[in-house]
Parts: C-alpha cells; structure tokens; sequence
C-alpha cells in the first residue's frame, strides 16, 4: 500500500496542490487526470520519490519494488535491448551482473564458489530462469519481437525505444507501477496488449494518460487534480466524467436557489430597513441573509477550447484519388504502388503498426503548391477535386512556428478579416486570452502549438481535414471537445490517431496498411475488429489477428 498523507507543493510561489491524503491499494488502476500544468507528472514523481514535497510524508513499505516508467530515452543507449528490459527488476540485474562476473574467471577460489552458490539461490528466487523469455514475451506484445533482444538501444530510433522503455516498467512482476502517458507512440494493437496486461496485474498501478479508451478499460479509480485539490474517485473515467457534470450541475443549481433567496432578502432589506412598522421584519431577514452560506464551486484549473469546422464551400462529387502511389522517407521506399479514392461523406482512420508510412501518405496528399494550400497541386499520382479546400494537422509543426511573429499575427496570415478584435475574440475560444495572444510562436508549448494549428484550420473553413496524431498535446477536455467537433463535421476527414475512443466515433471507414497489402473497409472501428473477414486478411498481410 501507498500513504499519501498532507503533501503541498508549490513552484515560484504558486500552489500546485495542498493537502492531498491518498491511499493506494492493491488490486487498482489508478488513472490521474487533470488539465495540462495542473501536476500529474509531478504527482507521480512525488510518489517515486525523485520530487520532496514542501510538507507531507509519502510512505511506501521498504520490501515493496516501485517500478516507474523512464522518460529519458537516451539513459540506455549503450546498452543492450535485453539489458535495458532486465534493469527494470534492479536487484535481478545485479546478481545476473555478479553471476556473469564470477563466471567469467578464469580460476575459482572456494570464496568465489560460495558466493555462487548464494547468486544462484537468490538467482531462483528472482525469477531469473524465466527472465528472458518475459523480456521476449513483453516486446512481442508491444510489437516488436525477441529479434531485438541483442540490438543496442542508441541504434533504435525514439518510437522503438519507447516500447523498450514500457517492457522495463513491466518486466518483473514489480509491486508498484509509475507509468506516465504510456501509450505514447504506440499502435492501437499495442495499447490493446497493455490494456489487457493491466486488467490482469493484481498489484499497483498508477497511470497519467489522456487516452479516455485506455483509461476507461484499465481505470478502477480515478485520482483527479483540480485547483489545488487532489480528489480519489471510484470508477473509470467515464464513470467520473458523468458523476462530476451531476455534482457541477446540483452545485450549481443550489446556488442558483441561494442567490435568488439572498436577491428577495436584499430587496427586503432596502426597501423597508428605513420603515418604523417593518424594521424588526428586516433586521430578522438581515439575520437570515448572514446565515445564508453560498457553496460557491471553487474555479476550476480546466478550461475548454471551442472547437467548431465548418465549411466554406461544398465539395464536388471527385474528393481525392491516389494511383500507384510511391512512398518514400529519407530516399527509402516505404511503399510502393498505393491505389487510394475517397468519397464524400466519408472520415478515414487510418490505422496500422507502420507510423512513419501513414505520416508519409498525408505528407505526399497534402504538399502545398506555390498558393500555400495543402492539396490543391496536382500530380500524376495524386488528384484532388477541383472544390476541395484542404487543410493539414500535420505530427511535426516546427516549421510552421518558425518565426519571429506573435500568435495574432501568424493566424492573421490565414484569413482574410484585418479586424483584430475578430482575431482576438477567436483566439480567446481557443484558450489565448490578454497577454497570452501576444507571445512569439517559436516559444509556445506543444498544447498551445497544436490550439494555433486548430485555430488556422477553423478560419480556412476547409471541406476536407487530414489529421496526424491531432489529440498528442491536448489535455482530456481539448479532447473530448475536439473529438465532439469533428463527429458533426458535414466535411471529409481523413485521420491518423492512436485514441480508439477517437477512432471508434468519428470514423466510417478504416483503412489499415500491412507490411505486404492494404485493408479498406468501409466500417466503424467495432465493427473492423470483429470482421472475420479483416482476421483473415491480417493473418495474410500481417502475420498476426488483430487485437479486440
């Protein structure tokens, strides 16, 4: 068990959060939640240790083994695959390093074999037979393979590594598990794997993510951080997110009530407080009106964007047509002979263990002529319709944000509209108020980038979006409004995202590409997963059934 017993923390005089009493049991998947900044990374690290809160004690039984995920991907880069999974069980790694030490002598004395003999009595109660093939076990399920076991973590690049990275947290059986947004990077097949590892662990779990499918599956309470205050919850998070818009909606209404009671005292009050006949009535309502105690609902830390795509124009009957399509990356085919058409009315999820091939399909649809507009070239290749208005999210931005210019002059590049206060107004929906629309673009955030992006493609009012990896940056309710949006966009999506929940409501058609072939399915992601005929296809193109 974890106690959590009155932590405070603040940073340059701000209050993170005070007063937090938790207690963590085995058996539960904690999911932390909270807007961006308002402290679940720190949380964690509070937990693990590397953070000493201002006040407040956070006990941990000495014989249990904290196993945190490493967000450093370059920790482990002379080391082995193999090496960097057995690290994660410390005190294993140590004796299989004195085991190999000892056994790489070339002459024993009789105190070299005892201590053998005591390595290879801990050795066993360590697991350590089985150590390998766990190690094997867990990069299979994250989809990669035993063939990595020997490869040097500095030759992987960063999307490998950071399964590598999950399999350390995971290997071992370890009593406590610290993983922040651990399905960063990883396909939907690999979010499945871990969501069912966690609903079979019996230990502890804590969890930071902004995956609501993933929270919702693996989640039975949810740890919530909101103006200052951190609040245990029983339920995932769908569970919470209704219970918290019922106790909102009753706090609110109470109020309500107490405000019209207080407005009928105070006119009382007024109007016959001078009044010799009335002026015991008022002084006893005045008495009433002191009582009276507002539950004022303290302001909350989140805070939504307003997101709204609506077309300029209609799109025509032709949308985009691909044929034979090659792909390449840094001179390297990626894929050759691609044939592609969408139809109106549809929004494409693209899914697929291969990121760097779905990133090279919207890079290759949406390169901007000398217009500036994504999609509007032609090429022998790729043809769009003569009405479509494109506009791309792509995965990397940098190049859009380098510059010297503030954010409402780089969004005024992309509308028509010389009013200011238009600018100002609309940035202010999307969270950019005051001061804040005046910061150089260069120096904003991930989250605050991926506003900016959202703000220049609701302004072009495109009939067509192609999103890559759009809800990366965004905090939970950016999602979930962001999500709501674009299920009610009359236009064309195409989309490339690792959220299922995203997936599973917004997309009509499902497009996956194989190492050896393309699946296209015109279908809900529920329905793909248990098509039989989709097994059958992914056995031949993939080597392996789709995880449900």
């Amino acid at each position: 068990m974890i106690s959590v017993s009155d932590v405070a923390l603040s940073f340059a005089q701000q209050i993170l959060f005070k007063n937090v009493n938790l207690e963590f049991v085995p058996g539960n998947c904690y999911g932390v939640i909270g807007a961006n900044g308002a402290g679940k990374s720190t949380l964690l690290k509070i937990i693990s240790g590397v953070i000493e809160p201002d006040s407040g004690t956070v006990t941990i039984r000495s014989d249990l083994r904290v196993s945190v995920l490493q967000q450093d991907q370059f920790a482990y880069d002379d080391y082995s695959v193999r090496e960097t999974i057995l690290y994660g069980h410390k005190d294993l790694y140590a004796v299989l390093c004195e085991r190999e030490r000892l056994y790489a002598k070339s002459e024993f004395t009789e105190e070299d074999g005892m201590l053998i003999g005591e390595l290879e009595q801990k050795f066993n109660e360590l697991g350590g037979w089985e150590a390998e093939s766990e190690a094997a076990v867990l990069l299979d399920g994250l989809g990669l393979g035993q063939d990595y076991l020997d490869i040097t973590m500095g030759t992987l690049d960063s999307s490998v590594k950071v399964r590598v990275l999950l399999a350390q947290v995971l290997f071992g059986n370890p009593d406590i598990i610290l993983m922040d947004e651990p399905t960063n990077g990883l396909d939907l097949d690999s979010i499945a794997w871990l969501e069912d590892f966690l609903l079979k662990f019996e230990n502890i779990a804590i969890v930071v993510s902004h995956n609501r499918h993933f929270l919702n599956t693996v989640s039975t309470r949810i740890i919530d951080i909101d103006y200052q205050q951190v609040r245990n919850y029983v339920g995932n998070y769908d569970f919470w997110y209704a219970a918290s818009q019922l106790a909102q909606k009753q706090r609110k209404k109470d109020e309500q009530k107490n405000e019209k009671m207080r407005a009928e005292l105070q006119e009382f009050i007024q109007r016959f407080a001078s009044h010799k006949a009335k002026a015991r009535q008022a002084t006893s309502r005045k008495k009433i009106l002191e009582k009276i105690k507002l539950e004022d609902l303290p302001q909350s830390s989140r805070k939504i964007p307003y997101f709204h795509f609506k077309p300029e124009k209609d799109h025509g009957k032709i949308i985009c047509e691909v044929n034979k399509l090659t792909l390449t990356k840094d001179g390297q085919s990626l894929y050759d002979g691609l044939q592609l058409k969408v139809d109106p009315g549809q929004k494409i999820a693209f899914v697929g263990t291969n990121d760097i091939v779905k990133t090279a399909l919207f890079d290759a649809l949406c390169v901007s002529d000398s217009s500036g507009i994504a999609g509007s070239g032609a090429s022998q290749e790729v043809r769009w319709g003569l009405n479509t208005v494109v506009q791309y999210y792509p995965k990397d931005n940098n190049k859009d944000f380098d510059s010297e210019l503030n954010i409402i002059d780089w969004l005024s590049q992309y509308t028509r509209t010389t009013d200011q206060q238009y600018i100002r107004g609309f940035l202010g929906r999307m969270l950019f108020s005051g001061d804040d629309a005046l910061k150089k673009v260069h120096v904003l955030s991930g989250g605050e980038r991926a506003r900016c992006m959202f703000s220049k493609i609701m302004l072009c009012a495109p009939n067509v979006i192609v999103l890559d990896e759009p809800t990366s940056h965004l905090d939970l309710e950016a999602i979930t409004a962001l999500n709501e949006a674009l299920e009610v966009f009359s236009g064309v999506l195409l989309i490339n995202s690792h959220d299922q929940q995203f997936v599973e409501t917004i997309a009509n058609r499902i497009i996956e590409i194989c190492p050896d072939g393309v699946i296209d399915k015109l279908m809900n992601y529920e329905e793909y997963l248990h098509d039989e005929t989709v097994k059958r296809l992914r056995e031949k193109y993939h080597g392996s059934p789709l995880s449900a």
